[in-house]
């Protein structure tokens, strides 16, 4: 692991040069030890697929003696692999149906399979939580059944409705805010997946390094969790 200064108060720790889900706890782990041995001086981190992004008080330390710490830390961490765990696991109820997925349909008429035998694959798998970005609370999941991955649309909707379930390459997300989004969508969840109210946690369900399985559902208990169709 390599670490450098790529600021005046940022770090950059570098896993790996290729996305690698085996990267994904040994991040994590690496997040969670740096909060807790340099908690006096680190202002907020930034995962990646194969980085660590360290924000510190500059005013506290410099740039030479942040990067020998967080160096030792991750060095020690390396030889210690009994610190290395995996995040937890979230199951994600989803309803899949064209009423909520835009997409659904015509991913599967485009995949030569039935919505069933798309439904399937989608959840047939655990998914680890590479990184969080492009809006609060937004996770990428991977790494898709490749039977079921498909590019992004070319032109992205304008709006795309809080709690949509989408794949975009080998990907899969849910968006927690509503937004633009070229993902193709093939439901929703009612999970609430970003808060922003929570003071007394974190305000995004999923940090990296966590697993993630959809469950689905029907239309009942969607609107029973308190899930909002398209009427």
């Amino acid at each position: 692991m390599r670490v450098r200064a790529v600021s005046e108060n940022a770090v950059l720790i570098e896993f790996g040069q290729q996305i690698d889900e085996a990267l994904i706890p040994v991040i994590a782990a690496a997040m969670n030890t740096l909060r807790k041995q340099l908690a006096s001086v680190v202002i907020d981190f930034i995962p990646s697929y194969t980085t660590l992004l360290c924000i510190y008080d500059h005013n506290q330390v410099d740039s030479s003696w942040m990067v020998d710490s967080v160096q030792r830390l991750v060095d020690t961490l390396a030889s210690d692999a009994g610190v290395v765990t995996s995040g937890k696991l979230v199951e994600i109820p989803v309803w899949y149906d064209p009423c909520v997925g835009y997409d659904l349909e015509a991913l599967a008429d485009s995949k030569a399979m039935t919505i069933r035998d798309l439904i399937e694959l989608h959840t047939g798998r655990e998914y680890q939580v590479f990184a969080i970005g492009f809006s609060p609370g937004f996770a990428f999941l991977g790494r898709l059944d490749e039977r079921i991955a498909t590019p992004r649309h070319n032109t992205p909707r304008k709006s795309v409705a809080r709690g949509s379930v989408g794949i975009a390459d080998a990907q899969t997300a849910v968006y927690p805010l509503a937004s633009p989004g070229g993902w193709n969508i093939i439901g929703r969840t009612p999970q609430a997946m970003f808060d922003a109210s929570v003071t007394d946690r974190q305000a995004s369900l999923l940090s990296v390094g966590d697993r993630v399985r959809f469950v689905p559902i029907d239309q009942a208990e969607f609107r029973a969790q308190g899930g909002q169709p398209d009427d």
